[in-house]
């Protein structure tokens, strides 16, 4: 395992939302950033929302313009998996597929040299699972980090059944390094923030769905009523309808019917009104 400080050059597999705003949290940090994706115009969607996330920073005085210009030059994008091959270290973060995951990390382990750790970005998924397509377990790790990527502090370093200790402590380093603060747990379904959220945002479309309250009287009462910054309804339109119910079969078929997804949540979905990103979920975008 290579240490913190040997770290130059960060892969991140994905130029999705989460890729796209890890790329840009590690470009921000300083590391040169190679962001893979399958298909080229998903590399250059990733890079121009990462290069809207600078811009923003410019913007609020947070950065300046040369700054910026610089961090936007430490990124490359490639369609091609062999340019990952000098990568210092791994961070994967595509579609919430146990299969898909597992191919990109037999495949990863091929690309990269046996000494570089190999992190995933899954919310639910087992990380040991994902490790056994490797022939280096010990150097896979889970790496959770929240959306949206460059304004949530919290990264969730989840340890693998075959996890090294010490790259369970290079995560944390790593995430810190990045301007994060870090948990820890154990690989199991949900992990902490996922085996906790997904009830409650399940149970706030139930009461909604059921008639307790008005939508925004259910976001309201939770955020005036226990302090969270967003209510269920709010924040499942913010995450993605899609992503919430897949999480929630993927907890419901591990741990059983206090995860079953709520109904009114696998309608909106099959509508296609999938939240904020679609214009249109609980509530409507523009």
């Amino acid at each position: 395992m290579r240490g913190l400080d040997a770290i130059d050059t960060v892969g991140v597999v994905g130029a999705g939302t989460m890729g796209s705003g890890i790329a840009q949290v590690a470009t921000q940090s300083g590391y040169e950033v190679v962001l893979r994706d399958i298909e080229g115009d998903l590399v250059d969607e990733g890079i121009e929302n990462l290069t809207e996330g600078l811009d923003r920073l410019v913007e609020k005085g947070t950065v300046s313009e040369s700054e910026a210009e610089r961090m936007r030059g430490r990124v490359t994008g490639t369609t091609d998996l062999a340019d990952l091959a000098d990568a210092d270290l791994v961070v994967e973060a595509v579609v919430e597929d146990i299969d898909v995951k597992r191919d990109v990390f037999a495949d990863l382990d091929e690309v990269t040299d046996d000494d570089v750790v190999l992190a995933t970005n899954t919310s639910t998924l087992s990380i040991t699972t994902i490790a056994a397509a490797t022939d280096r377990p010990a150097n896979v790790v889970g790496l959770h980090f929240m959306n949206p990527v460059p304004v949530m502090k919290g990264v969730e370093v989840v340890v693998g059944e075959k996890t090294d200790p010490a790259v369970v402590e290079f995560a944390h380093d790593f995430a810190e390094a990045l301007g994060k603060e870090t948990w820890e747990a154990d690989d199991k379904p949900g992990f902490v923030t996922n085996r906790i959220l997904m009830p409650w945002i399940n149970e706030g479309i139930r009461a909604y769905d059921e008639g307790v309250a008005a939508r925004e009287d259910i976001d309201r009462g939770m955020e005036l009523g226990t302090n969270v910054p967003m209510g269920p309804l709010e924040l499942a339109d913010h995450i993605g309808l899609d992503v919430c119910l897949h999480a929630s079969e993927t907890l419901h078929e591990e741990l059983g019917d206090r995860y079953k997804p709520a109904y009114l949540l696998k309608r909106k979905v099959e509508a296609g009104d999938l939240g904020k990103k679609t214009g249109r979920g609980f509530y409507e975008y523009e």
